[in-house]
């Protein structure tokens, strides 16, 4: 063969590359989750700011920790123990003690991480491991929450899903003097709960940025947040006989049952919209086919619902992701492509 002739190279795949890699992917759903947890820091004052930058510092360090003990290549400039610790620190009361924020990092990264191999193995999301080690581990304080803090000093209060979850859908009305004021508070994250989980707004500008960068499927958070919405509007109303609630407009809202049939409220309340686009996306532990990642986040959708109505918590994201990653090889197994020419029974 001359040298002017072309040389045929066989490789493995992927044949196709893309200049898309995993640090440069991380560090851009790091710039998504930014103008939130900007907001988080601003509005909830200097015990934001810590915490956040203890989760990420203890994640950062875990993961190095552990990559320097088992003499590995240390991968920490990849950007996802950065994520792992800014997504658990933007899912905590603003308040909770620093050490907490840490010890949750840790599991995060060591524990739900590390020990399944490192990035790419892990089959439960490691942030939400870690908030749900801290929910088992402090429960009083991990639902403690506060109003912005000018100072300091926190001043405690309820969410909005705690006071609709035990006084009723009106108590909440009441707080903000009108439905208008209170999907604006919901819209801009002028309200108390999780340092990065208030700022609706901010969050789907986030998400919108994943999607336009091809980084996550629109499908997966339009599911998990629309069956939310619809299973909030079809069943929210409802009220146990006796509860003492109020009939207000052909709905039974009030007492100590379930909260409302609004489903604007339900979808925009809680850590519905970060949980939608930043965790339940999450390529290592969703479904591998379309079809399949729709089945968890409606799986995701009406495990939140239920917690909500009538679990012990008045939130229930965490829980019901978590859930469905346990069912994720389940999902990818009933939905993998038949191979060509091949029938349904004799492939499965």
């Amino acid at each position: 063969m001359s040298s002017e002739e072309s040389v045929l190279t066989v490789s493995a795949s992927p044949h196709i590359k893309s200049g898309e890699t995993v640090q440069k992917i991380m560090w851009n759903v790091n710039l998504a989750l930014a103008p939130a947890a900007i907001f988080g820091m601003i509005w909830f004052g200097l015990p934001a700011v810590i915490n956040i930058v203890v989760s990420i510092a203890a994640a950062v360090l875990t993961e190095y920790v552990i990559e320097k003990i088992r003499k590995v290549r240390v991968t920490v400039r990849d950007g996802s123990a950065f994520i792992t610790g800014l997504l658990l620190a933007m899912c905590l009361p603003p308040t909770l003690p620093f050490y907490m924020t840490a010890f949750g990092a840790v599991i995060a990264v060591g524990v739900a991480k590390m020990t399944f191999g490192g990035l790419g193995y892990n089959i439960f999301n490691p942030a939400h491991i870690g908030r749900a080690a801290l929910m088992v581990s402090w429960p009083a304080l991990m639902t403690s929450w506060a109003s912005r803090l000018p100072s300091p000093d926190a001043v405690t209060s309820a969410t909005v899903l705690n006071v609709a979850k035990h006084e009723g859908y009106d108590a909440v009305i009441s707080l903000f003097g009108s439905h208008t004021a209170l999907y604006k508070a919901l819209l801009l994250g002028t309200r108390n709960g999780s340092i990065g989980e208030t700022s609706a707004i901010l969050l789907l500008l986030g998400g919108v940025y994943l999607i336009a960068r091809g980084y996550i499927k629109w499908q997966v958070p339009a599911v998990m947040i629309g069956t939310v919405g619809l299973l909030t509007w079809a069943f929210g109303g409802l009220m146990p006989s006796g509860s003492g609630g109020q009939l207000t407009g052909g709905m039974i809202f009030g007492g100590g049952g379930l909260f409302t049939g609004d489903p604007l409220f339900g979808m925009l309340s809680g850590g519905l919209i970060i949980g939608a686009f930043f965790m339940a996306t999450d390529m290592v532990t969703i479904p591998i086919t379309l079809k399949g990642q729709i089945i968890f986040a409606a799986g995701c959708g009406v495990i939140t619902t239920l917690i909500r109505f009538v679990g012990g918590y008045p939130e229930g994201v965490c829980y019901s992701i978590l859930l469905m990653n346990c069912l994720t090889p389940l999902i990818d197994r009933v939905t993998k492509p038949r191979i060509y020419g091949t029938g349904r029974k004799s492939y499965v």
